[in-house]
Formats: C-alpha cells, structure tokens, sequence
C-alpha cells in the first residue's frame, strides 16, 4: 500500500471504530475503502474482519458499566454467535469468490436500509420492551446464531440486526442493549478473525491500517460519539455504502 493509501484505511478504520461502537455498520466503511484501493474482495473482507477486532474490543470495553449482570445471558449467546461465526467464515472461504461478488452488494444494499430504517425500529423496539422474555429465550438464540453466521460471512450491519434481535427479544434498555450488542459483535469477529488467520489470505498492511483507526475509533465512539448526530452518521454510511455497491458491480 502507498502512504496516502495507507492513510486513507486508516482514517477508515477510526470512522469505523466509532461507528461500530455507536450503530454496528462500520464494515460499510472500511471494506469499501480497501477495495477501493486495490485490495481484492474476499481478501479485503478478511483483512477488514481481522482488523476491526481490536476496535470491537475497545467499543465493548468502554460500554462495560452497561453490561453489569448480563454475564449469564451472553455466555449463552457467546457460544451461539462463536458457531454461527465459524459456518459463516468458512462458507466465505469455500464458496467461489465469484459467489461473494454477487451476493455482498445485495448485503450492503440490505445493510444501508437497515441503517436507515433504524429509527423506526428503535420506536418499535421501546413499544415491544415491557413485554420481552427477560433472557430472550430459544427464538434469541436462533437469531443470534443467525447473525453470527452473516458477520462471519460479511458482517457489515450486524450491529443493526443484534439490536433488533437483542431489542425485540430483552426488557432492557437500548444503552444496555447496545453493550451486549458490542460483546457479540466482538465473539463473531474474534472468532472469524482466528479462523481466517489459520487459513485465509490476509493483507497484513490492511489489517494493521484498519486496526490502528479501529482502536482510536472504538473509544471516541464509546466516549464521545452518542454526541454525533444520528442522523449524520446514517447519511455517511448510506453514501459510501452505495458507492461500495456501484465499485464492486461495475468495478
């Protein structure tokens, strides 16, 4: 990678960090940005996973306060999302590539809609909050293996979806919601991140560009980024996310 490459991955990757912390969409921004330059598709996916982990973690970390006496429950959804990440990582792998390069734009395209529809669902979630399972019961855990499967996959948005599985299924609030959502985000691209190191092609100068942002950016988004305006960080990810679907479709 040149240096101004290097940069802009970089820039990505804290974009994404917070982003991550925030909403869960930040994989519209930085796979994109390694795609655009010049990394290829499935190789840019693997590195993107790996390299957001350390970012993951940091926006898990900084919502610790919210995750008090929520062990149990995501011990359980932890090993669900572990599974669901290995089947989708390994579909990654084996299917061909040219499999990848039709299905991920119609899943940026979903992605981008989810982002934007998410408001919406968030009203909705608050309506359906005082009469949720309080652990979510087996149809959470169906949809958290779900979830695990497509972050192992692709995984751009899977923050949205945990939400609404998480908001539809538990009787906390959206903040406590959110940090459990940063803990399954984080086991499905932890994992994913372990299996494509073992046996995937990985762009270590990706990862190391998208990692370094992702760590500053998982802390601004867990300190500072609930001060952001929504509204703007939706816009910014439909944006690149469509300039996404109209590199990879017409190249």
């Amino acid at each position: 990678m040149m240096l101004w490459e290097t940069l802009a991955v970089c820039a990505a990757g804290v974009a994404a960090g917070a982003i991550n912390a925030i909403v869960g969409s930040g994989s519209l921004i930085t796979f994109p940005t390694l795609v655009a330059v010049g990394v290829e598709p499935v190789v840019a996916n693997v590195s993107n996973t790996i390299g957001l982990v350390p970012g993951s973690f940091t926006g898990a970390y900084g919502y610790r306060r919210e995750l008090a006496g929520q062990r149990d429950r995501l011990i359980r959804m932890g090993v669900v999302s572990a599974l669901g990440s290995v089947i989708g990582g390994i579909l990654l792998l084996y299917l061909d590539p040219g499999v990848f390069q039709v299905v991920v734009p119609v899943l940026i395209g979903v992605a981008c809609v989810l982002v934007v529809v998410q408001p919406k669902l968030n009203v909705w979630l608050s309506a359906r909050r005082e009469h949720a399972h309080p652990d979510g019961g087996v149809l959470l855990l169906l949809g958290v293996f779900a979830s695990g499967i497509y972050g192992g996959y692709f995984g751009a948005a899977q923050g949205v979806l945990l939400i609404g599985l998480l908001g539809s299924f538990l009787s906390d609030g959206i903040q406590r919601v959110n940090a459990a959502k940063n803990v399954l985000a984080l086991i499905v691209n932890g994992v994913a991140a372990v299996l494509f190191v073992v046996i995937a092609e990985v762009d270590w100068w990706a990862v190391l560009a998208v990692a370094l942002g992702a760590i500053v950016g998982g802390f601004v988004g867990a300190k500072v980024g609930r001060r952001v305006p929504a509204p703007v960080l939706r816009g910014v990810i439909v944006v690149v996310g469509v300039l996404a679907i109209i590199k990879l479709v017409y190249g």
